[in-house]
């Protein structure tokens, strides 16, 4: 009887121990958190692209985007930097792939304490029209004169030096865009401010937050301007002209939206 009442409180006991070293483990792994920057030595990759169109489809990574002269010939040159640490489960991993126009990054990292980080370089040939479709992960593009289409489902996304039409969508983020001549932009977010800072006289803009402020800074010309907010006050003070051909519009669920001539 006294043996079996030693086991009894014997399971308990170890319950309450593995329950702690849980605790411990979780606790330690989100006080450290898994950082890309921290991987030393990157993996490169060149993948050859075969048409003039590039779709990077990325499941779980901070992405750079960038135009630049080919080391070969319609090459996309790829540097992947990866952290990652799986407790219980399996070992995580990272797999890129290239099959006609789509470049294909996964991460798998899952477990009861998991805690994994990704960043990818992506270096374009000029040239090249961009969708970028990011499941969740901050996106930066820079240098690209052909259109540039960013959808990403959380994190924010900038783009500068840029002069090809800009589609940019985030659903938890902020948009900015600076240092551009692009006639064509359009920004969206469901949750997040946009700034746009355009260097060239634009033919359109269109702008949209359900939560945040939208500013809009725009060379010296006349501009027919919509603007809308749920909740926040409206300042534009570019010069107004019903019959422009340069639209601009900019509408926030809830913030201040600003229009105005850049200095």
């Amino acid at each position: 009887m006294a043996r079996a009442r030693a086991r009894a409180r014997t399971v308990p006991v170890r319950a309450a121990a593995v329950a702690g070293a849980v605790v411990v483990l979780v606790g330690g792994l989100a006080a450290c958190g898994a950082s890309a920057g921290d991987d030393k030595e990157p993996e490169h990759r060149s993948f050859a692209l075969q048409g003039r169109t590039l779709t990077v489809d990325s499941d779980d990574s901070a992405l750079e985007i960038v135009a630049a002269d080919a080391h070969e010939a319609g090459a996309v040159e790829v540097t992947r930097w990866f952290q990652g640490t799986v407790a219980i489960g399996s070992d995580p991993k990272v797999t890129w792939s290239m099959k006609d126009d789509r470049l294909v990054l996964r991460q798998k990292c899952s477990g009861m304490i998991a805690d994994c980080s990704s960043k990818h370089r992506i270096e374009v040939p000029r040239g090249v029209t961009v969708n970028v479709e990011d499941g969740d992960g901050s996106v930066r593009a820079r240098g690209f004169e052909d259109p540039l289409s960013i959808h990403t489902g959380d994190g924010s996304v900038r783009v500068t030096d840029s002069s090809g039409p800009l589609d940019l969508r985030t659903g938890d983020g902020s948009v900015r865009v600076s240092g551009v001549s692009s006639r064509q932009v359009k920004a969206q977010t469901g949750d997040g401010s946009i700034r746009l800072e355009l260097g060239t006289v634009p033919d359109r803009v269109d702008t949209r937050t359900g939560d945040g402020s939208v500013t809009v800074e725009l060379p010296r010309a006349s501009y027919r301007v919509t603007t809308e907010t749920g909740d926040g006050s409206v300042d534009v003070s570019v010069p107004r002209d019903e019959r422009s051909s340069h639209v601009v519009t900019a509408r926030t669920g809830d913030g201040k939206v600003t229009v105005r001539t850049a200095n």
